[in-house]
C-alpha cells in the first residue's frame, strides 16, 4: 500500500506546540492568509441547521454571487462546500494529458492534477490545460487576459482575489473551457465554512454539479455566504484595513532584517537570511508561521490581530 505523505500547508498549529511546547490556545497562527476579523455571523434561524438546504436559498447566494462578482451572463456558476473539494475535480474536465502549472504556487493542483494521470509540464506550449492562481500564492504575482493560452481546460484560482477585485480575471468566465475558482473562507474570515465557488463555462460547471451530488452546501453556508455576499460595505471597509495592516507587518518585518517580496492584503512573503532559523525564532514567542521546501529564504506570514502585533514586535 502507498503511504500518504501530507502536502505541506499552512496551519498545524497542534504540532508546533508539541514541538516548542505550549498549548493551542497559547499560539497565535500566521501560517494562513486568512482574514484575522471576519464578517460577524449572522442570527440564524433553527431551520438552517434542521431543514435540508432548499433550492430557493441556494439561488439567493448564486444571484449575490453573480452581483458580487459581476459575473459574465454567458458563464454559469457553482456553490461548492469549500475551493479545495473544486480543486480536486479540476483534472476531470478534460480528457487526460499535460498541465502547465507556473511554479511555484499553491501545492493542492499539480497534485490534483498527478493524482489523475496528468503529467505537470512548464512549458506552456506543450500543454493541453492551464492553471493558474491569481494573486498567486505565495508570491503574488497578478495575471491578465493575455496570459490565457485557451484550450480544452483553463483553470483560474482567484481563491485571494477579493483583496484585489480589479486584478479579477472573471470577465473571461465564459469562455469554453474557463473555469474560475472563488473561495469565501479567506477575504470573509470564515474558512471552517467550507464554502467556494466554480464559475464558468456552463458545460464544464454542469459536470462539476453532477459529481457534487444534492445539498453540496450547508444551510447555514447558504445563508451567512448570501448575507456577506450582499454587504459590499462590508468588503469594503475590511480592504482598507487590510491595506493598512498589510504595510504594517512589512514595515515591522523590515526590523528584524527580512524583505518583503510579494503577496497579497491577507499574507506577506519576506525574503530571509534563513526562513526556518527565522520560523524557529518566531516558534519560540508561540508564533507560528509558513516556509516552503523549494526555498530555504522565503517565509510567508499572516496577519496579527490585537495584541499579536505587540507579540510580534517583541520577537
Amino acid at each position: 500500500m502507498t503511504q500518504h505523505v501530507p502536502r505541506d500547508h499552512g496551519g498545524g498549529v497542534d504540532a508546533a506546540a508539541a514541538r516548542f511546547g505550549g498549548v493551542r490556545a497559547d499560539w497565535i497562527d500566521l501560517s494562513t492568509g486568512i482574514n484575522p476579523v471576519p464578517y460577524p455571523i449572522p442570527d440564524m434561524p433553527q431551520e438552517a441547521w434542521t431543514a435540508l438546504p432548499d433550492r430557493e436559498a441556494e439561488l439567493g447566494l448564486i444571484a449575490a454571487a453573480r452581483a458580487a462578482w459581476n459575473v459574465p451572463d454567458g458563464a454559469a456558476l457553482l456553490a461548492a462546500p469549500g475551493a479545495s473539494a473544486l480543486i480536486a475535480r479540476m483534472p476531470g474536465l478534460a480528457p487526460v494529458g499535460t498541465v502547465h502549472i507556473a511554479a511555484p504556487t499553491y501545492n493542492e493542483h499539480a497534485a490534483a492534477f498527478e493524482a489523475q494521470g496528468w503529467k505537470v509540464t512548464q512549458t506552456a506550449a506543450q500543454a493541453h490545460a492551464q492553471v493558474i492562481v491569481n494573486p498567486n500564492n505565495p508570491d503574488g504575482r497578478v495575471w491578465s487576459g493575455a496570459d490565457l493560452r485557451g484550450g480544452p481546460l483553463t483553470v483560474i484560482d482567484e481563491s485571494f482575489c477579493d483583496v484585489m477585485p480589479d486584478a479579477s480575471l472573471i470577465a473571461h468566465a465564459a469562455r469554453p473551457g474557463v473555469v474560475i475558482l472563488k473561495s469565501f473562507g479567506k477575504f470573509w474570515g470564515l474558512a471552517g465554512l467550507r464554502l467556494g465557488f466554480a464559475i464558468g463555462d456552463p458545460a464544464m460547471i454542469r459536470n462539476l454539479r453532477d459529481g457534487l451530488g444534492p445539498w453540496p452546501v450547508s444551510g447555514p453556508a447558504l445563508r451567512i455566504g448570501t448575507a456577506a455576499l450582499c454587504y459590499p460595505a462590508w468588503a469594503s471597509a475590511a480592504n482598507a484595513r487590510l491595506r493598512q495592516d498589510a504595510d504594517r507587518l512589512d514595515a515591522l518585518m523590515v526590523e528584524k532584517g527580512a524583505v518583503p517580496i510579494g503577496g497579497t492584503r491577507l499574507f506577506r512573503l519576506f525574503d530571509t537570511q534563513d526562513a526556518i532559523a527565522m520560523q524557529d525564532r518566531l516558534a519560540r514567542h508561540r508564533i507560528w508561521s509558513r516556509v516552503f521546501p523549494y526555498s530555504p529564504r522565503w517565509l510567508r506570514l499572516g496577519l496579527p490581530m490585537g495584541d499579536g502585533w505587540d507579540r510580534l514586535g517583541r520577537v
